[in-house]
């Protein structure tokens, strides 16, 4: 076993990703974070899908892939020059959703809406406004992050703020998380129901009740 992709790419991949070069854009999300995310999202029948940071739509176009016919996905960008890319190419599916928008307008004019995965690839919702987006999150819902791994165009303290994010994700506990030292660096929390986290704070009461005897 090895970490090329055997399977069929979406058919608009190839050409989202030749005018993305064009563009000059230079962070396009990995291939095996992208195979990974239309995975995942084949997990979700029926499922409300969101991606905060369309880019050009590379991702968006794998995570459609995955996607059955009910599934819905909206997915949100600030630049109109990649969203124009990803509108050409896949904004004729119904079940898409493309919004031009500031990341802390979205995140706030959208705190009632819940959904059943969420894929962070801006600093909203990973950096920024982390809680408010986990809240949207419905339980057994799944969170997934990428380039949690030191990259070459990380500028200078972004190592801190990573480093930060995790122990901040692991310290929840209404989140289980797994850290995957594959791919540019990926983390995937699955939201807990409510009696399950409960039980572990009751669980926490008595062990440390005990240890205070």
């Amino acid at each position: 076993m090895n970490e090329t992709i055997n399977q069929s790419f979406p058919k608009a991949y190839h050409a989202i990703d030749e005018e993305t070069r064009q563009l000059g854009f230079t962070m396009p999300s990995d291939v095996q974070t992208c195979a990974l995310l239309r995975t995942l999202a084949a997990s979700k029948p029926g499922g409300r899908l969101l991606e905060l940071g369309t880019g050009s739509g590379l991702a968006t176009a794998w995570i459609l892939d995955g996607m059955d016919d009910t599934s819905t996905l909206v997915s949100f960008d600030h630049n109109d020059a990649l969203l124009a890319i990803a509108r050409k190419h896949l904004g004729n599916d119904e079940r898409l959703s493309l919004v031009l928008s500031d990341g802390a307008e979205w995140v706030h004019a959208n705190t009632g809406q819940s959904f059943d995965f969420i894929f962070a690839d801006t600093w909203h919702g990973k950096y920024l406004l982390l809680d408010e987006v986990l809240a949207m999150l419905r339980p057994g819902g799944l969170y997934i992050v990428d380039d949690m791994l030191p990259q070459t165009n990380w500028p200078e303290g972004h190592q801190e703020k990573a480093l930060a994010l995790i122990q901040h994700l692991e310290g929840r506990n209404d989140i289980w998380i797994v850290k995957q030292h594959w791919a540019t660096g990926i983390i995937i929390g699955v939201k807990r129901w409510a009696g399950d986290v409960n039980n572990s704070i009751a669980d926490n009461d008595i062990d440390n009740a005990t240890i205070e005897k």
